[in-house]
């Protein structure tokens, strides 16, 4: 069977086009056939409905009076850039409130606009002959603006990576909020939904494909930045007009103690050209294989616990190493349903016609690591040797300790010298001066912020600063103290750092 998009764009002009959705298609198939299938489907939609951070709108403002060339401007307190003309401006989705933080950012302001709400415009300049305002403040609505043109250079990935936590400790990722010891896992996509596992190869995904955006009509413009398609990690650069969009599809969102992202709505007609692409269009969520991570590991190249389906993820549980971890996702399958199910019904009625791409997106490829001229040293690199104490000795022996080895901090571990706590100079001056020199146990903090050898040294920057502590005892994986790293020295190594 083969069939062209010109023969299924006339077959939508005449009303008898047949679309069915992705998920509507692989059940098809599984009953007809791919051949029978092909035969009597001319469009299968898709829908995608989550997290896409790499979002933003394009803004014209229209000129002032006296104009001003923007040098830095901000809606809601929320920077956007302006190297690019002198009223144009890129809001990003993630970027963040100068005065709210991570309550409010790119994605809150453009949500805002689409709800008709007026925004404060404040910009600053430096003033020319053509140019003399060199500051201006003004409310502002979608409706004022002459061009708001949303362009994402990085949507719709083909599937995702599943992340979980094998530290003792939360922490807080684009992923979500990620439990200790492996006590969740969060994973995003649309699995059997998802544009782009149903085109694989882009035979009828590539630039200028007409698509459903944020609920008005878009088109791909490129691939996507981090575009990596021989792994099935493919991505799309889109566009379309935000004045066009619903806010039924268009959502910012604050992930706890990460940021602000944005939930775009997406979806695809896949043309059944043939035999080929509707088997592709077959895929199921028991197809759709990705790999489960631990995200605690803060470096690039992150763990790989197992490999799971897109069926087992939807399932709710998963296995880990023989214990039964609950699965949840991060972008929403009833939304991207939805999408799925609007774009179809817009083909069905003649409101949306496909378009025939003018460039193939590249199917083989994968993304590069940043080039770094200058490596960061690694905790091992600046680690020093410390001395420890065991659990059960006194707060006067811990004392002497401390004098003795010229430490201001002291592990305690345990017979088998496994940190389970720590103790400072000042706790042990403390408890002598309240004359409590007996167990050490009382005085000392159980819950330790440790590093590992391998970590980055600016992760031990950051976990200083954050828990606003002086020094980190360094561990293996049986919690065993290697060593230590303190605020004054890695001070002094990025002092010596900045010399050079």
């Amino acid at each position: 069977m083969r069939r062209t998009i010109e023969e299924i764009n006339e077959k939508i002009r005449d009303g008898s086009v047949n679309v069915v959705t992705a998920e509507e298609m692989t059940a098809l198939v599984q009953e007809l056939g791919v051949s029978e299938a092909a035969r009597q489907v001319d469009v299968v939609t898709t829908g995608t409905f989550g997290a896409m951070c790499s979002s933003g709108v394009f803004f014209n403002f229209g000129h002032s009076d006296p104009p001003i060339k923007m040098q830095r401007v901000w809606l809601n307190d929320v920077e956007a850039y302006t190297g690019i003309a002198a009223v144009d401006a890129y809001l990003g989705a993630t970027q963040l409130s100068d005065t709210k933080g991570m309550d409010y950012g790119g994605s809150h302001v453009i949500e805002d606009l689409l709800k008709g709400e007026e925004v404060w415009l404040k910009a600053i300049a430096y003033g020319t002959d053509c140019y003399p305002r060199k500051r201006i403040d003004t409310s502002i609505t979608l409706d004022d603006m002459n061009q708001a043109i949303m362009v994402n250079p990085r949507n719709a990935y083909q599937k995702y990576n599943a992340a979980t936590n094998c530290s003792s400790k939360t922490i807080y990722t684009y992923m979500g909020t990620l439990l200790p010891n492996n006590g969740n896992v969060t994973y995003s996509g649309a699995g059997v939904l998802s544009p782009l596992s149903n085109d694989p190869n882009y035979e009828t995904i590539g630039v200028g494909t007409r698509i459903f955006l944020g609920g008005a009509q878009g088109y791909i413009i490129s691939e996507g930045t981090q575009h990596s398609p021989s792994g099935g990690f493919g991505t799309l650069m889109v566009t379309g007009n935000l004045k066009k969009m619903k806010r039924e599809y268009i959502r910012a969102a604050t992930f706890y103690k990460y940021g602000t992202t944005m939930y775009v709505g997406l979806g695809i007609p896949i043309p059944i050209l043939n035999d080929d692409i509707a088997r592709a269009t077959a895929v199921s969520d028991a197809d759709i294989v990705t790999g489960v991570y631990d995200y605690s590991v803060p470096r690039r190249s992150k763990p790989e616990l197992r490999k799971v389906t897109y069926e087992e993820l939807k399932s709710g549980m998963i296995d880990l190493n023989g214990k039964e971890v609950k699965a949840s996702s991060l972008s929403s399958f009833y939304k991207a349903r939805q999408v799925a199910a609007e774009l179809k019904s817009w083909i069905k009625s003649g409101k949306f016609f496909l378009s025939s791409p003018v460039e193939r997106i590249p199917v083989e490829g994968s993304t590069k690591p940043m080039k770094q001229t200058q490596e960061m040293p690694l905790i091992k690199d600046v680690m020093v040797p410390v001395a420890t104490i065991k659990v059960g000795f006194s707060v006067y022996e811990a004392a002497k300790k401390i004098i003795e080895d010229r430490f201001n901090h002291l592990p305690v571990v345990d017979e088998d010298k496994r940190l389970v706590g720590i103790v400072t100079s000042w706790d042990v001056s403390k408890a002598l001066a309240l004359s409590k020199d007996g167990d050490l146990a009382p005085i000392m903090t159980r819950n330790v912020i440790t590093v590992s050898p391998e970590d980055p040294v600016d992760l031990a920057v950051r976990l200083l600063e954050k828990h606003n502590i002086s020094a980190l005892p360094v561990i293996d994986k049986d919690r065993k103290v290697l060593g230590i790293v303190t605020g004054e020295g890695l001070s002094k190594l990025i002092s010596r750092g900045l010399r050079q």
